[in-house]
């Protein structure tokens, strides 16, 4: 049962974050275990149950990210993450071309929400093209958003923009990754087991994002078959 993270869990990322070498990390492996890791899966495993309890449609699966660093990716950082996420996403070869949901919890702040990892042109080319042909659906979507208050769109510019929308997508036509969060810094909302709600309560509004988002995936996937 996840009860809350600790004071040990932020103990631990600012450690790795200041000694990220195998010497530190063997040494602090069970505060990792227990204070890091331990309440992540339980949190996923609360969360995702919970969500798929009301989406089981959605046929997702949780993961927790490794600590471990790819090592043909290190480009100069070590060998550790300072920070740990979870995603409840689809299982196959190809999910980090298709939105996920996510939580991740860093040394100054903690986040949630629903987006992309890594979209393909084709998903976005399609979703400008149902911009520009239905302006209204999507526009549905971004007035919820800012009614709620709690999530903003987040994502990279194209540098060159591909086009005009209206002017309430415009924040939303020209990114070249995609993704509605909410950022938090580090607080105590991370210390109680309500965390749980506060997740599941953000993925309930979003599952329509994940939806709109879904919606545009095929013929990005098709080219990668």
């Amino acid at each position: 049962m996840f009860t809350g993270y600790s004071e040990k869990t932020f103990d631990f990322m600012w450690g790795i974050r200041l000694n990220n070498d195998r010497d530190w990390f063997m040494a602090h492996k069970q505060d990792y275990l227990t204070h890091l890791y331990t309440p992540t899966m339980e949190l996923g495993k609360e969360v995702y149950d919970k969500f798929m309890d009301k989406h089981p449609k959605l046929n997702l699966n949780l993961h927790v990210c490794r600590i471990y660093r790819d090592a043909r990716r290190l480009h100069g950082q070590g060998p550790y993450k300072d920070h740990l996420w979870l995603t409840i996403r689809p299982e196959n070869d190809i999910w980090s071309r298709q939105p996920v949901f996510w939580f991740e919890i860093t040394p100054e702040e903690w986040s949630y929400g629903v987006g992309f990892w890594n979209a393909d042109a084709q998903t976005l080319a399609a979703m400008r093209r149902d911009m520009d042909q239905d302006p209204k659906r999507a526009e549905k979507l971004v007035r919820r958003l800012n009614k709620d208050g709690r999530f903003a769109v987040q994502g990279k510019d194209y540098a060159r923009k591909k086009g005009e929308s209206t002017p309430l997508l415009a924040e939303w036509y020209n990114k070249k990754d995609i993704s509605v969060g909410r950022y938090c810094p580090a607080d105590e909302a991370l210390f109680s087991p309500e965390l749980v709600d506060t997740l599941v309560d953000g993925y309930n509004f979003l599952e329509p994002y994940y939806q709109y988002f879904k919606s545009f995936c095929k013929a990005g996937l098709e080219d990668l078959k």
